[in-house]
Parts: structure tokens; sequence; C-alpha cells
């Protein structure tokens, strides 16, 4: 019942509420007339991405050569249209580099011309990442399986298109590709990661790659791997240095097997090195290396009993 008593009681709570929210020290709430870059429309654009990735693959229309270049063409002009308005929204962001509204506009459309132009690129790179997946996983059975059943992968390719992004400046929207994809695979791959060509990882759940991680071509990683940092720099208010080298650097044909740790942005692992499960690095590894547990940390126990 809607009495005066419970009216009292509402504005109180609602007093309360937005009191809490205006004391805080760090503004938790958007003040800005301009609407952020909306999560929801992030995602749908990245699933329109990948019908372009992909034609036919996701989708519901049927395709054949005839009509393809119809229908990408289609593709690639909403998606152009969806992806400016996203990215004038993240350009208005408050901040550092905050734009005026024409100027963020003008740079929305040409970021959004160059990711268009980059996708030929990044078409090819996750071409690579397939076939790396099919040639390293006797269970792929065939491409199909790999495209639309794969955890790593779908986390590889969804990089891709948020490292491409994150390239030409763009905030927030990178972040939300990859975390969705982190959501959907347990594979968290920081858009800002250098990544190299014919990458795969192999059952995925629990994979970290950090920001500033490098990692070279014909990589294979497992499940579990951390790619992390070993330490966080501070300038001298104590304050986080940002975009410095803490992550490590994997060279060309490295295997990491699963639940390794490798941490630190001066540890190289050297190209065509082999690092084993459970490993725990924080420092280089000369190529053509093999880094394993050593099997006197093993413990066996064999049961006497019998049935």
């Amino acid at each position: 019942m809607n009495t005066p008593e419970l009216q009292q009681q509402t504005l109180e709570l609602i007093e309360r509420v937005v009191g809490r929210v205006e004391q805080r020290a760090t503004p938790l709430f958007h003040s800005s007339a301009d609407p952020l870059p909306q999560k929801r429309e992030v995602i749908s654009i990245l699933r329109h991405c990948q019908e372009i990735l992909f034609p036919g693959y996701f989708g519901e229309q049927e395709l054949y050569k005839g009509n393809l270049r119809y229908h990408l063409g289609d593709q690639l002009y909403i998606l152009a249209r969806r992806l400016r308005r996203e990215v004038v929204k993240a350009f208005l962001m408050p901040g550092d580099a905050t734009m005026a509204v024409d100027d963020a506009r003008a740079s929305a459309s040409e970021v959004v011309f160059r990711f268009l132009g980059g996708l030929p690129d990044v078409m090819e790179l996750v071409g690579g990442d397939v076939q790396a997946a099919y040639d390293g996983d006797p269970a792929a059975t065939r491409f199909e399986e790999i495209i639309m059943a794969y955890p790593g992968f779908k986390a590889v390719y969804t990089y891709r298109l948020a490292h491409l992004l994150c390239q030409l400046g763009v905030p927030l929207i990178p972040r939300i590709m990859t975390e969705f994809a982190h959501n959907e695979t347990g594979v968290d791959i920081h858009p800002g990661a250098r990544i190299g060509r014919d990458f795969f990882i192999d059952h995925g759940t629990g994979v970290v790659v950090g920001e500033t991680t490098e990692i070279g071509n014909r990589v294979k990683l497992y499940q579990g791997v951390t790619l992390g940092a070993l330490s966080f720099p501070k300038d001298e208010r104590g304050r986080l240095v940002r975009g410095a080298k803490r992550h490590p650097t994997l060279e060309d044909d490295v295997v990491v097997y699963a639940q390794a740790t490798i941490l630190g942005g001066d540890t190289v692992i050297g190209r065509g090195s082999v690092i084993g499960g459970n490993v725990w690095l924080t420092s280089s590894v000369p190529p053509h290396t093999k880094v394993v547990l050593s099997s006197s940390q093993l413990a066996y126990e064999v049961s006497t009993t019998t049935s």
C-alpha cells in the first residue's frame, strides 16, 4: 500500500543513494552529456565482424559466389555506420585526450575507414590461425569445427579485431571486445598484446596474455598458461607507470604447456623453446631449450591394498 509513510521512506532512500554517489572520491557515474559506448552494441558489432570474417558460418543468409560480393558490400556498409557511432562516443569520453564533437566525428570516420582497410590483413592472419589449430590438434577434423567450436580460436580472432582498433587509438571498445571473449571462452588476451602469425591456443580455459606481451610466429599455448607481469613499476608519486614493458616475450616456434607461468617484461623465451607444464619462470630462456620440472620432485605412492 502506497502510504505517506512509505513515500517518505522511499524519498529518504533516494537521498541516501544519491548522497553516497556524490560523496565518492572517485565518481562511478558518467556525468557527461555524451553517452558512453554501449556494451551491447559493441558486442553486436563484434558479431557483425564475425560474419564478415567467416561469411556463411554465423549468419542466416544462404551464400554462394553469385551473391557474395553484394552480401559483403552490405555488411561492410552497415558495419561502418554502426562502428562509427560507437567510436565517436569513445572519443568523447572525459579524459586527458577528450575531443570536441566535430573532431571526434572526423577522427571516427578516419578510424573506421582504416579499420575496414585492415580487415583483409586480419582475415589473412585468422586464416593462418585456423590452419595452425588444424595442424596442431589431431582432434580437429575440419576447419568448420575450429571456426565454430574452438574457444581458443574465438578468443584469438576477437583479439585480432580488437588489436586493430587498439592500434588505431580507439579507447574502451577494444577492451569490451576482448573481455566479452574472455567471458565466453575463459581466455583473457589484452588487445594491446602483440601476437604474430599462426597462433594457436589449445583448449584455452584459463590462458592470460598481458598487455605488453610479445608473441612471435607459430607459437602454441595450452590451457592455464599465464604470460603476466612480475611487478608493477611506479613513478615518484607512487602511481602505476602505464604502458611500460611488464610482460614476457615469446619468440618464434615456442610451445608452452598447461599451467605454466611466465612473468616479467625482461623475460624472453628463445626461439624454438618448450616450456613444460606447471613451470614458473621469471628469467629468460635461451633458444631451443626445454624447461621441465625434474622427475625427482614427483612422489609416487604405490598402494599395497588388493581387492
